[in-house]
């Protein structure tokens, strides 16, 4: 087997491996950086959703307070105008999906359902967790979402969610007296639920980890086409014209010409000790023939 080809097979396979490690690494990065990217788009869902609470809360229901007493409005409720924000965005990008699931919710457009309720009785269950995180299948490909715990710290929800009797009786007009009641404080009773599309990111990732590999791959091949044109002029070319004076010195032919190098590296060392040899043989030669 030829120099060139050992040295190509040993390069191939190192470059192999190489780019097998290279490309695992860079894809479960991207892969990682995409779902972070989802999951800071889902947060910032998040805070929009609490910025129109805390809107509604702070200046919108005390504007609404003698209305109320006539007819129930839900636009004085922070949990329905977060709905209806994120619900009018959802209209431009479907994918996206903001809900406030609960348990025993007074507008049934609110109640768990299937996977909320999981995500419900996990906070339930653990106190101590305030966000899950996880991802689902959807019509339109996987989605990460974010839970928060929807729990009961203000005093004043209780008015309208702790029993019928004590309930506005415009909002039982409404809704009816059949849910939405029966809250305790410091109860967990729902949980704020944002879910991003996760199929453009990966995809996104996805298409960069092929252009990196690619690239990856054109320079090592570029490097590998330059390396076998070095490593034929400086060690092969010069190593065969040595092979092939040395095969005509011993078979006889003390007239071929000498190998000339000006290198200093191995091979100038070793066409100098040739020479010194092959000087030898001829001296020999001669005092044979003498």
């Amino acid at each position: 087997m030829k120099l060139l080809v050992k040295f190509n097979l040993i390069y191939v396979t190192v470059i192999a491996l190489g780019v097998g490690v290279s490309g695992y690494i860079a894809q479960n990065l991207l892969q990682d950086n995409a779902k972070q990217e989802v999951l800071d788009q889902a947060r910032l869902l998040m805070e929009k959703a609490n910025a129109v609470r805390a809107y509604t809360a702070g200046q919108i229901t005390k504007l609404l307070d003698t209305q109320m007493q006539y007819e129930f409005l839900p636009q004085a409720v922070p949990s329905y105008s977060a709905t209806e924000v994120l619900g009018t965005l959802q209209q431009k990008y479907p994918e996206f999906f903001y809900k406030e699931a609960t348990l025993n919710p007074t507008n049934p457009r609110d109640r768990a359902v299937g996977w909320e309720v999981d995500v419900v009785t996990q906070f339930r269950n653990s106190t101590e967790l305030k966000e899950f995180v996880g991802q689902r299948d959807t019509p339109a490909g996987p989605a990460l979402f974010i839970a928060r715990p929807l729990r009961i710290t203000n005093a004043a929800c209780l008015k309208c969610h702790s029993s019928v009797e004590v309930a506005p009786r415009t909002m039982i007009e409404k809704y009816g007296p059949a849910n939405g009641f029966g809250w305790n404080l410091n109860e967990v009773i729902g949980a704020q639920i944002v879910s991003v599309p996760l199929q453009v990111t990966l995809t996104r990732a996805q298409r960069s980890f092929k252009v990196f590999v690619g690239s990856l791959v054109g320079v090592f091949v570029v490097a590998g086409v330059l390396l076998n044109l070095m490593i034929w002029l400086v060690v092969v070319r010069p190593v065969t014209r040595l092979s092939a004076l040395a095969d005509r010195v011993s078979q006889g032919d003390l007239e071929a010409a000498e190998f000339k190098t000006g290198g200093r590296d191995e091979i100038g060392v070793l066409a100098q000790s040739f020479s010194r040899m092959r000087t030898s043989v001829v001296q020999a030669m001669k005092m044979l023939d003498s």
